[in-house]
C-alpha cells in the first residue's frame, strides 16, 4: 500500500493554481497550503470542504512565511518563532477541516522549508516542537533519512518517509534543487515509471543514472507541475493495474 498526496488550495484572493477539485479525485492525502506561502482563509475553507466530502485525508502544508515567494526562497527564522508559526498555521487549518466534519490528520513541511529541515536540526526540531504546540500527536511527512523524520520520531510523532514522483534526485537521495535544469519532472510517461519504481521496487534512477534505494509511505505530486491532475490520475490508475493499493498511510 501507498499513500497518494498532492498540494492543494495553492491560490490566494482571485489568483489560482492548483486544480484542487480535479486533484481530490486521484489523491488521498491533501496538503493544504496555510497561508504562509499560499492559500488564504477563503481557500482553505473549501479545500477542507470538498476533500472531507470526498473521503481525502487533510494534512497541513507549513511553511516560512514567505507568500511572494511562494515559499520557495531561503530564509533564516529563529527556532522559537518557526516553531510558534508552525503551530500558527496548524490551528489555522485545523478550524475548517473541523467545520467539515474532518481533522487535521498529518503535518508536511513546504519548499524551503522542507529542504531545509533535511540537514538542518535545529529547523527540524522547531517544526516538530511547533506541532506539539498546536496539540495532537500528528504525524510528520518528510524526506527519508531527513533531521526532520528523525526529530519526529525523537518526540513520539510518526514520521512518514515520502518520495516525490515528478522531482530529480541527487545520488544523495536528496532533491535537486529548483534552481537546476531538470529539478522538475514534467514528462507525464516519466513520472508514471517513476512512482511505479518508487511503490514496487523502493528505488529511483538518480540524475547520473545510478539507482538510489527510497523507501517511501506516501507518493507526491506537486500541485504546480503542468498537468499535475492528469498526472495524479494516470499514477493511480498504473498503480492499482501493478496490483499496489493506494489508501491514506496508516
Amino acid at each position: 500500500m501507498i499513500d497518494l498526496n498532492a498540494d492543494l488550495g495553492e491560490g490566494f484572493g482571485r489568483w489560482t493554481l492548483t486544480d484542487d477539485d480535479a486533484l481530490l479525485s486521484a489523491v488521498t492525502s491533501a496538503n493544504v497550503a496555510c497561508g504562509f506561502h499560499a492559500g488564504d482563509p477563503s481557500v482553505m475553507r473549501r479545500v477542507c470542504d470538498l476533500a472531507a466530502a470526498r473521503g481525502v485525508r487533510i494534512g497541513a502544508q507549513v511553511s516560512y512565511r514567505d507568500l511572494a515567494g511562494f515559499g520557495r526562497r531561503a530564509m533564516d527564522v529563529p527556532a522559537d518563532e518557526l516553531a510558534a508559526e508552525t503551530a500558527y498555521q496548524i490551528g489555522a487549518l485545523r478550524v475548517f477541516a473541523q467545520a467539515a466534519g474532518a481533522e487535521v490528520a498529518y503535518v508536511k513541511p513546504h519548499g524551503a522549508l522542507y529542504n531545509r529541515t533535511v540537514h538542518d536540526a535545529e529547523q527540524a526540531a522547531a517544526v516538530v516542537e511547533g506541532v506539539e504546540l498546536a496539540g495532537g500527536a500528528l504525524p510528520v511527512l518528510g524526506l527519508p533519512g531527513s533531521r526532520l523524520l528523525a526529530a519526529a520520531e525523537e518526540a513520539g510523532l510518526t514520521a512518514v518517509p515520502e518520495a516525490f514522483a515528478d522531482r530529480a534526485y541527487t545520488p544523495a537521495g536528496t532533491l535537486v534543487p529548483r534552481r537546476e535544469p531538470g529539478s522538475v519532472v514534467t514528462d507525464e510517461d516519466a513520472v508514471v515509471r517513476r512512482a511505479l519504481a518508487f511503490a514496487v521496487d523502493g528505488a529511483v534512477e538518480a540524475g547520473d543514472g545510478t539507482t538510489v534505494p527510497v523507501a517511501a509511505r506516501s507518493l507526491c505530486v506537486h500541485g504546480d507541475t503542468p498537468g499535475a491532475a492528469r498526472i495524479a490520475v494516470r499514477v493511480r490508475e498504473a498503480l492499482t493495474a501493478a496490483g499496489v493499493e493506494v489508501g491514506a498511510f496508516a
